[in-house]
C-alpha cells in the first residue's frame, strides 16, 4: 500500500518497517534494499486508475532490469486485490531469482466488479511465489486451498519491531484510564469508534477517561461521536513513537473493537507495554492477543440489536477495570505471549530459514 519510510503512519507500515529491520538480520549476509516505491494502491475500484497504475508498473519493471542484475531474491509485503504487486512477478522471472510474499490474499470474488483487473494480478502473483508467509490461520486457510504445487506456506507471526521486551516494572498507572488508538478512517476503523462510543454509554466504572491516538479524514465524525462525553474523552491527534509509548503507560486498559481488523499491530503494542487489552473476539484479532478474558464474543449478523455487542464490551471493560489481580494475570500471560512469539529476532529465523532453504 506504501513503502516503509512513507510519512503517515499506520499499522501496514510499522510492519513493513518490522520485516525490513528482520531481513537485515539474516544470517546469510545478504544486504537488504527498497527495490521500488511505486505504490499500486486503488482503493476506489477505479478502472482507469488500475489501468494507469499497471502502465506504471511496466515501466517499473524496465527500470529495474536495467538498474541491476544482482538481486538474489524478491520480497514483496501486502499483496492482495487493492495493492497486487504488478512489479516483483516480472522481475522474479526476468532474473530468474526466487519471489517471496509476506501476507498475501487470494480473493476470487473479486475477479468480477471494479477491482477484477487487480484482483486478478494479485491472485497470479501469489499463485506464482516461491514461498507465501501466511500472518493468520484465516489467511492461510484460504491460501492453502489454491496452493500450486512448488509453493511452501510459512507461518510467520505478526511482530514487534525490537528484539526484547524491558523488563517488567511495577508501574503505578492512574486508575480507570483507558486507551485507544486507531486511524481515523471512513469504513471499518470508523465502525471500531463507533462500538466503542457506544459501549462508553453503559460503562458503570466511575470516573474512567478515555484518551484517543490517531488522526485521518473522519476526525470529525469521530469527535462528533464522543462529544456527549465532554472531557471524559480526549482525543491526542497523531502521535509519535516515543508520545504513544508514553500514552501506553498511561493508561489501565486498552480498548479497541477490531472490526476486519487482519489482526492489528496495536494490541501487540499495548500488551508489551504491560496494559490489560480488551477487543471483540474476531478472526486475525485473537490471534495476536494472549489472554481470553480479552476477547468479547460478538453476536451474530442480524440475531441481535445494535447495542447487544456494545454492552458486552462495556461489561468487559467494568470487569477488568474492578479486578487488579486479573490485571495483573493479564499483563503477564500478555509477557510471555510477545516475548515468545511477537520479537523481532523470531520473525528473523523464520525469514532466514526459508531464504536458506530456497536459495540452497
Amino acid at each position: 500500500m506504501k513503502p516503509p519510510d512513507h510519512p503517515v503512519p499506520s499499522g501496514d507500515r510499522e510492519m513493513a518497517q518490522g520485516i525490513m529491520a528482520a531481513l537485515g538480520m539474516n544470517a546469510l549476509d545478504l544486504p537488504v534494499e527498497v527495490a521500488s516505491r511505486l505504490r499500486c494502491y486503488d482503493g476506489q475500484g477505479d478502472e482507469n486508475l488500475q489501468q494507469q497504475l499497471a502502465e506504471q508498473a511496466e515501466a517499473e519493471v524496465q527500470r529495474l532490469l536495467e538498474s541491476t542484475d544482482e538481486w538474489q531474491a524478491w520480497i514483496t509485503y501486502h499483496n492482495y486485490y487493492k495493492a497486487p504487486d504488478l512489479v516483483g512477478q516480472s522481475v522474479c522471472r526476468s532474473l530468474n531469482i526466487p519471489y517471496f510474499v509476506i501476507e498475501a490474499s487470494i480473493a476470487k470474488s473479486r475477479l468480477t466488479g471494479p477491482w477484477a483487473s487487480f484482483a486478478a494480478s494479485a491472485d497470479n502473483a501469489t499463485r506464482s511465489a516461491d514461498c507465501v508467509f501466511y500472518l493468520t490461520e484465516q489467511d492461510r486457510r484460504a491460501l492453502a486451498k489454491h496452493k500450486p504445487p512448488h509453493q511452501k506456506l510459512v507461518r510467520l507471526p505478526p511482530f514487534l519491531n525490537q528484539t526484547d521486551l524491558p523488563a517488567k516494572q511495577n508501574i503505578t498507572r492512574p486508575d480507570n484510564r483507558l486507551l485507544a488508538v486507531g486511524m481515523h478512517r471512513y469504513g471499518d476503523k470508523l465502525e471500531s469508534y463507533r462500538i466503542l462510543a457506544d459501549a462508553l454509554i453503559h460503562l458503570k466504572s466511575s470516573d474512567w477517561r478515555l484518551s484517543i491516538v490517531g488522526d485521518g479524514s473522519a476526525r470529525a465524525d469521530i469527535e462528533k461521536m464522543f462529544a456527549g462525553f465532554g472531557k471524559q474523552v480526549v482525543f491526542l491527534g497523531q502521535l509519535d513513537r516515543t508520545e504513544i509509548n508514553a500514552a501506553y503507560q498511561q493508561a489501565t486498559v486498552f480498548v479497541w473493537p477490531g472490526v476486519n481488523e487482519a489482526f492489528g499491530m496495536v494490541y501487540l503494542e499495548a500488551q508489551a507495554a504491560g496494559i490489560p487489552v480488551v477487543a471483540q473476539d474476531r478472526s486475525g484479532v485473537r490471534e495476536v492477543i494472549a489472554s481470553s478474558e480479552s476477547l468479547v464474543p460478538v453476536s451474530p449478523e442480524r440475531q441481535s440489536e445494535p447495542q447487544d455487542d456494545a454492552k458486552a464490551l462495556a461489561l468487559r471493560i467494568d470487569k477488568i477495570l474492578g479486578d487488579s489481580a486479573l490485571q495483573e494475570s493479564m499483563v503477564k500471560t500478555a509477557y510471555e505471549f510477545i516475548r515468545s512469539q511477537h520479537l523481532l529476532d523470531s520473525a528473523a529465523r523464520t525469514l532466514t530459514e526459508q531464504l536458506q532453504r530456497v536459495l540452497r
